[in-house]
């Protein structure tokens, strides 16, 4: 009888290991392959302009790796469907210290100030006024980690950018935030003015920022992004970059995040963004064409 009784323990701790390795395989995996099926999902909600009500709990980013192993697939594939080249990056944190998070932007959706965005191809339109940066340097992939002052070194110019905020779920802020981060980080446009070299002159977390609608004025304050000192997030970006395998180059462009949280707006409009010293940067949008 005690045999027995050993011989079935033995049994029952053999089956509870393998089911312990084989849920800890199946972790692993899903934590460092991209995930083939929510990629699949985003591009046919793009291809489709049908918009995903909700993504299946099985297959929902475990963390911000996963995450970011969606957007390489879904960055692969935009590219080879004609919305060209990694040209820049959107890079944000929810605090001074909080790890940042980001996203790849393509040629397809990154303009010049002045640009006409009518009729859209955004589905929404969550208009932000940001502060972006041009690279003039490469940060290739090295052994040590680029510092602040070398990424700093590298920096050609500061920008005022409209970053517009889109989604190819059913809306805005309806899935869990890592999801939302493998759509892209919520990219849609990015509009950027001329560039300004002595970018070291600004304080960006002080700088003063008037936004116009239809010449109206929407908001007129000073910083208000809630990352904090913005070479934090270069830095972070420089490096990170490196793991994904697009390192920043020469040209790129990096907008750090929104000043003023998000406006949503649903009828064509001329936006208008001067922060205090820089060249203003100007759009005119659309409706966005759910509408």
């Amino acid at each position: 009888m005690v045999h027995d009784d050993l011989c079935h323990l033995a049994d029952d701790l053999v089956l509870e290991m393998t089911d312990f390795m084989t849920a800890s395989i199946q972790d692993t995996a899903r934590e460092t392959a991209p995930d083939e099926h929510l990629a699949s999902l985003l591009l046919d909600a793009r291809r489709t302009n049908k918009p995903l009500h909700t993504v299946p709990e099985t297959i929902v980013p475990i963390n911000p790796k996963a995450a970011y192993a969606v957007q390489d697939v879904v960055a692969r594939a935009l590219s080879a469907s004609g919305k060209g080249e990694i040209v820049g990056w959107k890079v944000g944190a929810a605090t001074p210290t909080a790890t940042p998070a980001c996203a790849p932007l393509h040629r397809a959706t990154v303009f010049e100030s002045g640009h006409d965005l009518s009729p859209s191809f955004c589905r929404f339109h969550g208009v932000e006024a940001e502060i972006a940066y041009s690279f003039a340097k490469d940060l290739p992939a090295r052994d040590t980690p680029w510092t602040v002052e070398e990424v700093a070194d590298a920096i050609g110019a500061i920008h005022a950018a409209i970053e517009l905020l889109d989604t190819r779920f059913v809306a805005p802020d309806t899935q869990h935030n890592l999801s939302h981060l493998a759509d892209q980080g919520s990219h849609g446009v990015l509009v950027v003015g001329r560039g300004v070299t002595e970018w070291r002159d600004f304080t960006p977390t002080t700088l003063p920022m008037t936004m116009l609608v239809n010449g109206e004025k929407r908001y007129d304050q000073k910083g208000g992004n809630k990352a904090g000192d913005p070479l934090r997030l270069l830095t972070w970006l420089a490096n990170h970059a490196i793991e994904r395998g697009r390192p920043l180059q020469a040209g790129d462009v990096v907008t750090t995040g929104s000043t003023m949280g998000t406006l949503f707006l649903e009828d064509p409009a001329e936006i208008c963004v001067a922060f205090e010293g820089l060249f203003p940067v100007e759009t005119r949008i659309g409706a966005p064409f759910r509408s």
